[in-house]
C-alpha cells in the first residue's frame, strides 16, 4: 500500500511559479514510476511529467522547458517546480505513483487527492 498527499496548489498570477510536493508513505520501495498530472474543466486527464527509480523524466510538450520534475527520497517527496505558468496550466494536479517503468495515466495504481492550480490576473 502506498499513499500519496500532494501540497503546493494556490492561486498565482501568468509569468508566476509554485512549486508542488507529493510526499509518499506506506511500501515506497516498490514504487518504480512517479507522474505529476492535470485535469481542467471539461478536459481529460492528462501526464504533466514522471520520473522513474532510476532518475530518468518526461515532460509533456505543453510543459516542456516551464516544468521540473525531481525527487528527494530521504524526505520521500516529489516535486514539480512550475515556472512561467499560463492561464492554460489552470487545473487540479494529481500525484500518482506505479510499480512498473512503464505505466499509462489510467493505470497509474495510487493516486494523491489532488491540488487545485490557478493561474489568473
Amino acid at each position: 500500500q502506498v499513499q500519496l498527499v500532494e501540497f503546493g496548489g494556490g492561486l498565482v498570477q501568468p509569468g508566476g511559479s509554485l512549486r508542488l510536493s507529493c510526499v509518499a508513505s506506506g511500501s515506497i520501495s516498490s514504487i518504480n514510476t512517479m507522474g505529476w498530472h492535470r485535469q481542467a474543466p471539461g478536459k481529460q486527464r492528462e501526464l504533466v511529467a514522471r520520473i522513474r527509480s532510476g532518475g530518468s523524466t518526461y515532460y509533456a510538450n505543453s510543459v516542456k522547458g516551464r516544468f521540473t520534475i525531481s525527487r528527494d527520497n530521504a524526505k520521500n517527496t516529489v516535486y514539480l517546480q512550475m515556472n512561467s505558468l499560463k492561464p492554460e496550466d489552470t487545473a487540479i494536479y494529481y500525484c500518482a505513483a506505479d510499480r512498473n517503468r512503464e505505466v499509462t495515466t489510467p493505470d497509474y495504481e495510487y493516486w494523491g487527492q489532488g491540488t487545485q492550480v490557478t493561474v489568473s490576473s
